[in-house]
This record gives C-alpha cells, sequence and structure tokens, in this order.
C-alpha cells in the first residue's frame, strides 16, 4: 500500500515545497492543508499514514493543538505525525522533546528545506513506525479468518485471562464468547478424566516459550466431557516476554480408542524443536487455570493414577529448574508421595498458596467489615486502573509537574530561635511543626544542614558546605507548600526519624557510611514533587507520570529521578561531582532503592522479608546463646551484615521513617492524621469533579471520622511493622 501523506501549513514556502517534492520523489499521494478545520476534514476524508505540521510559527496556529484534535479521533491510531520544529541556532540549547511526544506526535524534524532531508525522513518513516502500522491495520483480516476457522481457538493472556475465542470454541464448548471474554481460565470447570500430573508437564513446557501439543479432557458447559487435540503456542511480545498464549483446538473421533502418548521430549520441547526458544516470565498459577488435561499413559494396560502422577513428577524432578519457587513447588510435590493422605491435603493447601502472586499480602475478609481498613489498602496499595465504570473519564491533561531548576538564594545565618529549636533535633520528641512555623515552612534545609552536618555527609561526598546548602534549598524549592501533607515539613520529618533511627547502637552496627549518607539522602527526596495525589488517582487519570512510568510505582520512580535530575544539572548544587564513579553508582543505586521501597504496594513484601531474614534468626541465634555457655557473640553482626540484609534493614528504616507519625507524641500524631486526611478529602472532590473512580470512598470530608481511619492505618500497617524494627 501507497503512504499518503498530509501537509499542514499555514502558508507555504521552501519547508512546505521540500516535502510536496520528496513526495513526488517517493511516489506518495501527497495533499496539503492551511488551516486546522481544513485539516481535521481532510484527514477523515482519506486518512493518512502520515501527517507533517508546521510548529515553527506558533502565531499562526498551535501545533500542539492541531495534533490532540486529531489524535482524538479513531483514525489517527494508524497514523504518524511529524513535528517540523525550527533550526537550533548556534549556541542554543536544543529544546526538549516530550511536549511533542505528550501532544500526540511521533518524531521532530528540524527545519531544512532540503528534498533529499524530506525525502530521507519520509522513507524511514515508512520502513518504521508506517510499516508496523499497516502491520496492525492487518489484524481486522486476521481476525475475520479466525472467525471463520473450522478448529476452535483460544487467546489468553500471560496472567490467563481469555480475550478472544471464535465461534468455533463456541460451538465446541457451549458457551457464548460474552460469558468467558475477561475470566480467568480458573472459573471453567475441568474434566476429571485427564492425569493429575499433566498440567505441571505442560507448565514446564510452555513456560521456557516451548510449544505443547497432546489429547486431554474438557468439560462442556453442559456437563460433559470430550476429548480434544490441543497445541498451545505461547506468544512473545516486547522484550522478549510472553504475553499471550494460542490454543487451537480440535474435536477427537468418538470411535478414536488410540491412547497418545504425551511427547514431553524432543519432539515438542527438546532442544531442536521447531518452536524458538524464548526467554520469558509465567506465572506458576497457570497450573490451576489451564483446562489442558490429558488420559495418556505408555501402554493399553495403564498404570494406576497415582502411579502415573510419581512418574510425571520424577520427571519434572531431573529437569532443569529455574525459579526457586517452581524448585520449592516440585520438592512439596516429591513430599507427597509417601505422605499420609491428611499430609498430602495440607501439603496441597501450601502448594495453593505458593502460587499466588501476592504471597505477601494479607487477605482481608469482607469490605463490610471495615470500609475504612479497605479503602486505605484499596488507595495505598494499588498502583494500576481500578475498573471503570461506563461514565469514568480519564482525563489526559493533568497538570504537568514542574521539574525546573530553583535558583537558592544565598541562606543568611540560622537565627538564634531557629538555632534554640535545632538542639533538640536528636530526641524522637522533637516538634517538627514548631521548626516548620520558625522557618516560614523551609523545615527541611535548617534541619538538613544541622543532621548532614553530624553524619559527616560533605566529607563523605566531597562537597562544600555551600554546595550543601544549595543542594537542599533547590530541593525544598521543588516540594509543594500548597500541599497539606507531601509538602518539605513531612520530608524533614522523614529525615528527623531516619537520623534517629541511625543513631541506634544496633543499626549503627549493620550499616556502613555509605548507608547512612544513602538513607539520609534519600528521605530528604522521597517526596520532592509530589503533586498531592496518590498513584491510583495518577493512573486512573491518564497522567503524564503515569503513562511515563507504566503506572508502576508512578511518584516513587518521579521522585528519585528528579532527585538527580536536579542535583546533577547545574554544579552550584551537585554534591555528588566530586565523587569517584564507582562509589557514586553505589550510592545513587542505594538512593534509588529506598525511595522506591516507601511505595506501598509492596508493603507487606518488605516487612516479612526482614521478619524471615533478620528477626527470626537473630532471635534463634540469641535464644540459643542465652541456653548455652561460650557462643560466639558474632552471629547476630553477620546476620545483619550480609549485603542482602543490609538491603533489607535500609528499605526497613525508610519505611518506618515514612509512617513513623502515629508513633509521635498525641499532639503531633493528631495533626498530622488531620493534614494527611485534608489531602485525601480533596483527591476525593476532584475525582468527583473529574469523574474519575474514587479511590478511597471512605475520605468524604463530608462523612469521614479521622480517628476511625487512623486506627485502621495503624492496626493494618504500623503496629506489626514497628514491632519487627524496634
Amino acid at each position: 500500500s501507497i503512504p499518503q501523506v498530509l501537509l499542514i501549513f499555514a502558508k507555504e514556502d521552501s519547508q512546505s515545497d521540500g516535502f510536496w517534492w520528496a513526495c513526488e520523489r517517493a511516489g506518495y499521494r501527497c495533499s496539503i492543508a492551511y488551516t486546522p478545520e481544513s485539516a481535521l476534514e481532510c484527514f477523515l476524508d482519506k486518512q493518512h499514514e502520515i501527517i507533517v505540521i508546521d510548529a515553527r510559527h506558533p502565531r499562526y496556529f498551535d501545533a500542539e493543538a492541531v495534533c490532540r484534535s486529531i489524535r482524538a479521533t479513531k483514525p489517527s491510531e494508524h497514523t504518524v505525525i511529524l513535528a517540523v520544529a525550527p533550526q537550533i541556532q548556534p549556541g542554543q540549547e536544543e529544546s526538549s522533546v516530550l511536549p511533542l511526544l505528550n501532544a500526540g506526535f511521533n518524531r521532530r524534524f528540524f527545519e531544512n528545506s532540503s528534498t533529499t532531508a524530506c525525502y530521507n525522513e519520509l522513507i524511514q518513516l515508512e520502513h518504521g513506525e508506517v510499516c508496523s502500522l499497516f502491520k496492525l491495520r492487518a489484524c481486522n483480516s486476521m481476525f475475520t479468518a479466525l472467525e471463520h476457522c473450522q478448529e476452535a481457538v483460544e487467546i489468553t493472556s500471560e496472567d490467563n485471562i481469555i480475550q478472544y475465542v471464535n465461534p468455533a470454541f463456541e460451538r465446541m464448548m457451549g458457551y457464548c464468547k460474552g460469558e468467558l471474554i475477561g475470566k480467568e481460565l480458573t472459573v471453567l470447570p475441568k474434566s476429571d478424566k485427564n492425569r493429575t500430573d499433566l498440567l505441571d508437564a505442560i507448565n514446564m513446557c510452555i513456560k521456557k516459550g516451548k510449544e505443547w501439543q497432546g489429547m486431554y479432557y474438557a468439560r462442556r458447559k453442559s456437563g460433559d466431557s470430550i476429548q480434544q487435540h490441543v497445541k498451545i503456542t505461547p506468544v512473545t511480545g516486547q522484550g522478549g516476554k510472553i504475553r499471550h498464549f494460542v490454543s487451537i483446538k480440535r474435536l477427537c473421533s468418538e470411535n478414536n480408542k488410540q491412547v497418545y502418548k504425551i511427547h514431553y521430549d524432543e519432539k515438542y520441547c527438546g532442544e531442536n524443536s521447531q518452536t524458538e526458544s524464548l526467554s520469558s516470565r509465567h506465572k506458576n498459577r497457570r497450573k490451576e487455570s489451564i483446562d489442558v488435561k490429558s488420559i495418556t499413559s505408555r501402554s493399553s494396560d495403564a498404570p494406576s493414577l497415582q502411579n502415573r502422577r510419581y512418574s510425571s513428577v520424577a520427571r519434572i524432578h531431573s529437569m532443569t529448574i529455574e525459579a526457586p519457587i517452581t524448585k520449592v513447588i516440585n520438592i512439596i510435590n516429591a513430599a507427597q508421595e509417601n505422605s499420609p493422605v491428611t499430609v498430602a491435603e495440607a501439603l496441597d493447601r501450601v502448594l495453593e498458596i505458593l502460587r499466588t502472586t501476592e504471597l505477601y499480602s494479607p487477605q482481608l475478609g469482607s469490605k463490610d467489615d471495615d470500609p475504612h481498613t479497605s479503602d486505605l489498602v484499596g488507595g495505598l496499595m494499588t498502583d494500576g486502573l481500578r475498573k471503570p465504570s461506563g461514565n469514568d473519564i480519564f482525563s489526559k491533561n493533568m497538570t504537568q509537574i514542574q521539574s525546573h531548576l530553583v535558583i537558592p538564594a544565598t541562606p543568611n545565618d540560622i537565627p538564634p530561635q531557629i538555632a534554640q529549636l535545632l538542639n533538640n533535633e536528636e530526641m524522637w520528641d522533637f516538634n517538627i511543626l514548631d521548626l516548620e512555623a520558625a522557618t516560614n515552612k523551609r523545615p527541611l534545609t535548617y534541619l538538613g544542614l544541622k543532621i548532614f552536618a553530624r553524619f559527616g555527609v560533605c566529607e563523605f561526598l566531597n562537597c562544600t558546605e555551600a554546595t550543601l546548602k544549595s543542594w537542599l534549598q533547590v530541593i525544598e524549592a521543588n516540594y509543594h507548600a500548597s500541599n497539606s501533607y507531601h509538602n518539605s515539613t513531612h520530608a524533614a520529618d522523614v529525615l528527623h526519624a531516619t537520623s534517629y533511627f541511625l543513631q541506634k547502637e544496633r543499626v549503627k552496627g549493620s550499616l556502613e557510611q555509605l548507608d547512612e549518607v544513602a538513607a539520609l539522602i534519600a528521605a530528604t527526596v522521597h517526596d520532592v514533587d509530589h503533586p498531592g495525589r496518590t498513584n491510583s488517582f495518577l493512573c486512573n487519570a491518564g497522567s503524564e507520570l503515569a503513562v511515563l512510568y507504566n503506572d508502576m510505582a508512578v511518584l516513587e520512580s518521579h521522585h528519585a529521578a528528579l532527585a538527580f535530575q536536579l542535583t546533577t544539572r547545574d554544579r552550584q548544587c551537585n554534591v555528588f561531582i566530586n565523587m569517584e564513579r564507582t562509589q557514586y553508582r553505589t550510592l545513587r543505586q542505594a538512593i534509588i532503592d529506598m525511595v522506591l521501597a516507601t511505595e506501598m504496594t509492596k508493603h507487606f513484601e518488605h516487612v516479612n522479608k526482614f521478619v524471615n531474614s533478620i528477626n527470626k534468626p537473630m532471635a534463634a541465634i540469641e535464644e540459643t546463646s542465652s541456653n548455652s555457655e561460650g557462643c560466639d557473640c558474632e552471629c547476630p553482626a553477620s546476620i545483619k551484615n550480609s549485603p542482602e540484609n543490609r538491603l533489607l534493614i535500609k528499605r526497613m528504616l525508610i519505611k518506618c521513617a515514612d509512617v513513623a507519625n502515629p508513633c509521635r507524641p498525641l499532639e503531633l500524631c493528631i495533626e498530622w492524621a488531620g493534614r494527611i486526611s485534608e489531602e485525601y478529602f480533596a483527591q476525593t472532590d476532584e475525582e468527583k469533579r473529574q469523574g474519575l473512580p474514587v479511590v478511597m470512598p471512605v475520605f468524604d470530608r463530608n462523612t469521614c471520622s479521622i480517628p476511625k481511619s487512623q486506627i485502621s492505618f495503624i492496626d493494618y500497617f504500623i503496629t506489626d511493622m514497628f514491632d519487627a524494627w524496634d
């Protein structure tokens, strides 16, 4: 197919002529429009593959607005849009391409009226993005073929969600498409005629990216079992990971009494398989959800079901196992061989638990039991989109979060009132709100100078105190003073708690100076540029940050990235500039890891790993020590000082510091509770205004009980974590 090109220029000039003649040279069909209105009308009529918009002269029309209006139409999903930007003048810094990308442009072309330059750009687009879009258009044809295919076809996601079934599948299984799409395979009833170990064999094969085929019994909607020949093919997507599974199913003849052998060897899964070996991540819970089983045996005189199961387990143990959890599951399977029935059933329950993806998240009871806890968990421990109703609107025009560099003013000497307050900063009862008032809402800079000096941060970083002052001011300036909770006072509060914990002997004995410096810096920057909204809100609103970070740890990723951007952008505040490269990389990684640890979706994972890797081993050793004479006292230290456990300690440290408000004196606790509630109230108000899903309905300023919400937060998140940390 020959690409069509639409040129949108307010006036014809050498640049528009360059693209026009380039289209002639390439054999493309070309149209030109002079106004946004005529451009949109022309595009809807011809649906061009390439659009070139003149972005050099904003006085004629807003190129970004034109692009957005085109992107708002359905046909534009198969269109590549190019922005023509003005040439960069000598000595001028190149501007960021992000505003153009956010407006919907695919590429930027700097002004060059040469026909050859325009031709080269168009040819590259044709062989790159346009070629890919032509392939996407062909998908409709492929689905038409699937609809008329005689074989039953089922397509599932990597998470085993049914995404497509064709009419042949509906006829074979007796279901309507609407009963299946969006459902997990686990909801479909399974036939009990299959060999119990077959799912293990199938999973072991397809999770390596290899094709599996064989016989199995499936249960139709009516309840009767039918024998099918099945081929399951993993399909890789971006990053070489398995994204889908395609199952092709054919009914076997009812008179066919042949017993098929499952070839879990070189025929389907061996090294010489015709199927390409794919590197992939595959969820073990697929074992519970695939309805592909078999009644195969090695002879007509079939062994007992129990013996067949054990021989399969033996074959699985002889294979290369990659994931540790798979090793654990197979060891438990082997342990079931000679176990009594009651033990085997208990181990089945263990396996069921292990196969879930939420190993560290406790399961709540009915949501009606405690709406405060339910809403807190839903709001704080989810990143992705909540399922919208038909009326939900996802705004793409959230206020862009600013990340500009603020030039710090030269700080005056610390006033006596502030200096007097800082005399108590080593105490847990230190009143950060008094410091907030005394510093005119700039407590982070003053407290940071005092704490960083106490820990010798400037000496470790080999930077001057003036550079540190500038850095603290830049970081503080990029916190939002308008936020009731997530402002620089909260950052100062977390920095104070972090420094307090770092003074404790058990922590000091576990960490090195680099760890301490990383913890102090991470605490300082951990919420920089926080917009006063949760991750779930940003994902539901389709914000630029959520798109940038793929709805995963959106804010925490932004805090960490922006902190380093602000620091390294100007020598005046670059506290890392004199560090040796390897040491800087180590410090940077430690800071990023700690900031990301403040994200709540992995809260229980961090806490449970800390308990299992540090609390329990240390308790066991100390108990042994109390019962033994002359034992080695260095054992507890060796547990804490391993690199893996130091990592867990640092994560736990900043997590406790981040949510330490309920552990502060009561008057501080009450003030912080009111501040965070006000942020949640404001978020609920905005969600209702924008028609977004309300993430935490209980935080309605007209009905919410702040004490109850805090009690739920303390019971669910705080108590166990601080018990473990203490």
